[in-house]
């Protein structure tokens, strides 16, 4: 294994941790509402506090990221995994939880902006969408493990919940070990340090110096009319990423297969099957991305989604519920081979290096907050409006259909250099 690759796939733990902590949840979220008497409000704010978190997290990673360096904040990064990890275990009351969860959450929002975009900049232009996607396949490996170890300590009595939450320290102590033999960034260091400092990196990633940008050493602002069409494209693609609803399905699969009729059992069971799917899709698509490229795997993706939401509303309502495990892992593979592929990488790459780490903190505080919209309005509508499952997936379904329109007129990224970034997006 060449060093870009060993750097990255160590950079990219960061995603199994964040995919781990994204979906743990679901397995737990139940048993806590039961534990400690959660009406619908209070038990959709205690699932979507790691959302709020990561929102927090994603304003912040771009800044902390551009003056301390990529790598010192991917190490306080997998601190904050494990002190959450151990915190919710351990918490005696919902407020500590919360609070430990809140952590998580701030982790997971500064690892979706900071592991992107380490990757993006150590990652040649031929490969960086396998590369970046490294990220994203990490992202569904913790989610579908999530999965399978809530299956495993569901049946271990009324302290299972901890158990579910408990493990993610395992992993995170890993990740901070790992991190310590990456080097920096090395397009951090040609606007931070220098060439001579950058050069050194280069070489060990096995590629040539790049020229030191204009703007070496300097703060740029991201919000400037120059960086308006990049500023557009990345918000709306996570606004768009998080309106098909797939943070709801992560977080609360368990509670939808038993709205449909499934034994509780089964409803711990079948989210192993919809992990395993996103693993699988998101390996295809992370191989096709860098020959396809980005635009095209977005909008055939966007075609299965709508048709397997529709399905899934219909399912809800009663109408071939029996299938409705087959309709959302036709949804998930549309979504893995589309949207889950493509996210992650677009926003690392689609702003100029100089507002990079700005731009994709932007994405992703735009990604988060409607992540925490969902998952906390999702348990509100399903319990107080009567078929709400129905009319919550059909909504996501008409929300496919204006991000096709959307993907039609974003540019096409793949096999560009970071550095031409500027002259795809004018």
């Amino acid at each position: 294994m060449n060093n870009v690759w060993k750097y990255a796939l160590i950079a990219s733990l960061g995603g199994f941790l964040f995919g781990f902590e994204t979906a743990v949840i679901s397995g737990a979220e139940q048993i806590i509402q039961r534990l400690w008497a959660l009406d619908a409000f209070w038990h959709g704010l205690t699932v979507s506090i790691s959302l709020i978190g990561t929102i927090l997290g994603a304003l912040l990673a771009g800044r902390i990221s551009d003056r301390y360096g990529r790598k010192p904040v991917l190490l306080v990064i997998a601190l904050l995994y494990l002190f959450s990890a151990i915190g919710c275990a351990l918490s005696p009351y919902w407020s500590f939880f919360l609070l430990f969860r809140l952590l998580g959450g701030l982790a997971v929002g500064i690892s979706s902006v900071v592991g992107p975009v380490y990757i993006s900049e150590i990652a040649p232009s031929k490969d960086r969408g396998k590369l970046t996607g490294l990220f994203q396949i990490m992202i569904v490996s913790g989610i579908f493990i999530a999965y399978l170890t809530n299956f495993l300590f569901a049946d271990t009595g009324e302290d299972s919940w901890r158990y579910m939450l408990g493990i993610m320290a395992l992993p995170a102590l890993l990740f901070y070990v790992l991190l310590r033999s990456i080097p920096e960034s090395p397009r951090w260091l040609l606007l931070h340090k220098g060439k001579e400092e950058a050069a050194q990196v280069f070489q060990l990633l096995g590629q040539p110096v790049q020229a030191a940008p204009a703007t070496s050493k300097g703060q740029v602002s991201l919000f400037q009319s120059q960086y308006m069409k990049p500023i557009v494209f990345a918000v709306l693609l996570a606004f768009f990423n998080q309106m098909t609803g797939i943070n709801a399905i992560l977080y609360y699969a368990p509670r939808i297969f038993e709205m449909a009729g499934f034994d509780a059992k089964l409803s711990y069971l079948q989210p192993i099957f919809i992990g395993g799917t996103n693993v699988f899709f998101t390996l295809l698509g992370m191989s096709i991305i860098d020959r396809i490229g980005r635009k095209k795997l977005l909008l055939s993706g966007a075609i299965g989604m709508f048709i397997f939401l529709l399905l899934t509303a219909f399912g809800l309502k009663g109408e071939n519920s029996g299938m409705l495990l087959y309709y959302i892992i036709g949804f998930i593979a549309s979504f893995a081979l589309s949207q889950g592929a493509v996210i992650w990488v677009f926003l690392a790459e689609i702003f100029p290096n100089e507002v990079r780490a700005q731009g994709s903190s932007l994405g992703s505080t735009t990604h988060w907050v409607f992540a925490a919209l969902i998952s906390w309005i999702f348990p509100v509508i399903v319990e107080s409006v009567p078929q709400g499952g129905y009319y919550i997936f059909l909504f996501y379904a008409i929300m496919v259909v204006l991000s096709f329109i959307f993907i039609l007129f974003i540019p096409e990224t793949k096999g560009k250099s970071l550095e031409d970034m500027d002259s795809i997006v004018h």
